[in-house]
């Protein structure tokens, strides 16, 4: 089941000047927003992705280049996840708002095939995000991972795959049709809390409980790195310099 929801009216929230420093930097360096650009962002209505809606909002407004902007929610049909709030919100600011609800939930219990369900959600959602930006013009697709997301793949490619892997900032997907960008990969997921909380976003929470129903690899990674950073303050400035190399090149 899929909807569109057409723009009505403005009416964005200026996020802090950190987070905006942050992605300006990120975009330029990765050149992730070109002129005449059709972005769709893939929006969870968690914190990091209605931060990074807020973003895109501002430098549509002020960057120099102009860009489109959309935004697509898909819903696995998970009991304790209720985007409803987010269709009056997307009319209320003007965006084009995509809506596909699919039951990822029911189906990862006889597909996963040997995968985590998150592994199995993210995987589903991504292909109904491509599908979306296809069908409608789209060619550049915005995630909201951020450098804390970034540390922790990092960390768990490497304890638990035997790889130096993580999330890059900006690349073409496997069929060539869509680049995909994360402009919150400078961002401190902090940022993004502390911006959500000011600015009174429709927050979602726990928009995958799956994930957070038991202790995971990527809670505990968040906490190792919780607890080094307290006593090492530059753990995430170091981390990310060492994960430049793996973070990509832009695609031309």
């Amino acid at each position: 089941m899929s909807a569109v929801l057409e723009p009505a009216a403005a009416g964005a929230v200026k996020p802090s000047r950190s987070l905006l420093t942050a992605a300006g930097r990120a975009i330029g360096d990765y050149k992730m927003i070109r002129d005449g650009d059709r972005v769709l962002l893939g929006l969870s209505g968690g914190k990091d992705s209605l931060s990074l809606l807020h973003v895109l909002l501002h430098l549509q407004k002020k960057a120099p280049i102009k860009f489109e902007l959309a935004a697509c929610t898909v819903d696995p049909q998970s009991p304790d996840f209720d985007p409803s709030p987010l269709k009056p919100y997307m009319a209320q600011l003007g965006v084009r708002y995509f809506y596909d609800s699919q039951p990822i939930v029911a189906q990862a219990e006889t597909h996963m095939q040997g995968d985590s369900f998150c592994a199995y959600c993210s995987r589903m959602r991504r292909g109904i995000l491509y599908r979306t930006a296809r069908e409608n013009g789209y060619n550049v697709l915005a995630l909201a991972q951020h450098l804390d997301d970034l540390a922790e793949t990092f960390l768990m490619s490497a304890f638990f795959g035997g790889k130096l892997r993580t999330m890059q900032a900006h690349y073409l997907n496997d069929a060539g049709d869509v680049r995909v960008i994360r402009p919150f990969v400078y961002a401190r997921e902090r940022q993004t809390r502390d911006f959500a909380k000011n600015a009174g976003l429709p927050v979602i929470s726990e928009n995958c409980p799956a994930c957070f129903s038991m202790p995971m690899q990527r809670y505990q990674m968040k906490q190792l790195l919780e607890q080094q950073e307290k006593e090492h303050p530059q753990v995430f400035a170091n981390l990310l310099t060492t994960m430049r190399p793996l973070m990509g090149t832009p695609p031309i």
